[in-house]
């Protein structure tokens, strides 16, 4: 199994230097202590998985699904609507992200059967509890629960590849996670290498024979890499107006670091980076998609995805060359009512920002006239 000690060493390097951080101790013993053992556990499951499970040799990834995008853009409601075609697809729960072995996910969809079935079910319901006090108060912000379909590059936190170290700590400008495009060809073969391991273990779990579905904004910076990976790939690339979705990931990744006590001088230099990030993330799809034009692709509009869900799905399928059952049909009709109605209360504005609306008109310009998004130019 992977692990990359170049990004290890960068994140304890920097997190030995926050003497006047409280969680300082803590995170140092998450450091030296868990992850090091955890790397251990992990890299046996892993191993174990071929000899136990020996159709592992041959599992194939075919013509996966990859949803790309900036965050806050309506990536997670598409892989949802999607996710909800039965038997279709293969994807990662959030709780089988801290779990890359299958052999792993084996034991503990056991254990939760005969939790359910002989015990009726106590430890599934502690930890409901625990989800709804660890994510309640989030979710009018981002549906999670670990029961939820998810990001799957969260599997790669095993091999310490994953921003929730970044989340924890602002320490965007330490470790980059979206760039791998660009990353040195060894490092980049062995990161998509670890990838596709983590899915093809997914895949096997749900029976090996569905379409891997994945969502990811981060992986607007992979597109190229997992193209080279996955040759059959394809690629929906999510589309909203930047003046709305970039102020609000900088408003989310604000909330988290207040949150776990971060000041505002402490996140400056990542809300930055961020930003830089957040231009990219418009930028990149578009570049290598136009350099790739065999692959089915597809930008799917924020705008259609809320008002008309159906037909936004719908054409999804068309593209990809996916049979649209009857039954997700009636299921796609039932959801339009709710997602025109949908509202949010998580509340932020671009003023609260260095970064201004006319910089953004100005970086995207291209996007604001192929999309026709209003400006405060024009305006």
């Amino acid at each position: 199994m992977y692990f990359d000690f170049d990004y290890y060493w960068r994140v304890l390097r920097h997190v030995w230097t926050l003497n006047e951080w409280p969680g300082r101790n803590g995170m140092l013993v998450r450091l030296l202590v868990l992850v090091p053992l955890s790397t251990i556990f992990h890299t046996l499951c892993f191993v174990l998985d071929y000899l136990f499970f020996p159709r592992l040799w041959w599992q194939q990834v075919q013509q996966p699904i990859f949803i790309v995008g900036h965050a806050r853009s309506g990536s997670t409601l598409t892989h949802r609507m999607l996710a909800s075609d039965g038997e279709s697809f293969s994807y990662f729960l959030y709780w089988e992200t801290f779990f890359p072995s299958l052999l792993q996910k084996k034991i503990i969809r056991a254990l939760g059967w005969v939790d359910q079935h002989v015990f009726g079910g106590p430890i599934k319901r502690r930890l409901e509890v625990w989800d709804e006090k660890m994510f309640g108060q989030y979710r009018h912000i981002h549906d999670m629960s670990l029961w939820n379909s998810e990001e799957d590059q969260f599997v790669m936190r095993a091999a310490f590849v994953t921003q929730q170290w970044a989340v924890d700590v602002p320490l965007m400008e330490v470790i980059d996670l979206f760039h791998v495009d660009q990353m040195p060809d060894k490092k980049k073969r062995r990161w998509m290498h670890h990838y596709r391991e983590c899915v093809k273990r997914q895949l096997l779990l749900n029976g090996g024979n569905r379409v891997h579905l994945s969502k990811n904004p981060v992986m607007s910076g992979w597109i190229e890499s997992l193209i080279e990976t996955f040759p059959d790939a394809r690629i929906a690339v999510v589309m909203r107006d930047p003046t709305q979705c970039i102020p609000s990931v900088l408003k989310l990744m604000e909330v988290s670091w207040v949150g776990k006590g971060w000041r505002q001088e402490d996140f400056e230099g990542s809300l930055r980076m961020l930003t830089n990030i957040s231009f990219d993330t418009f930028h990149r799809p578009r570049e290598v998609l136009a350099r790739h034009p065999g692959t089915p692709q597809i930008v799917v509009d924020y705008r259609e995805l809320t008002a008309q869900p159906r037909a936004a799905i719908t054409e999804l399928y068309r593209v990809f060359g996916i049979p649209l059952s009857a039954t997700f049909d009636a299921h796609l009709l039932a959801q339009e009512d709710k997602e025109r109605s949908h509202s949010t209360r998580f509340e932020y504005s671009i003023d609260d920002y260095e970064l201004s609306r006319e910089r953004i008109e100005t970086e995207l310009s291209d996007f604001f006239d192929e999309y026709h998004w209003a400006q405060e130019s024009q305006a």
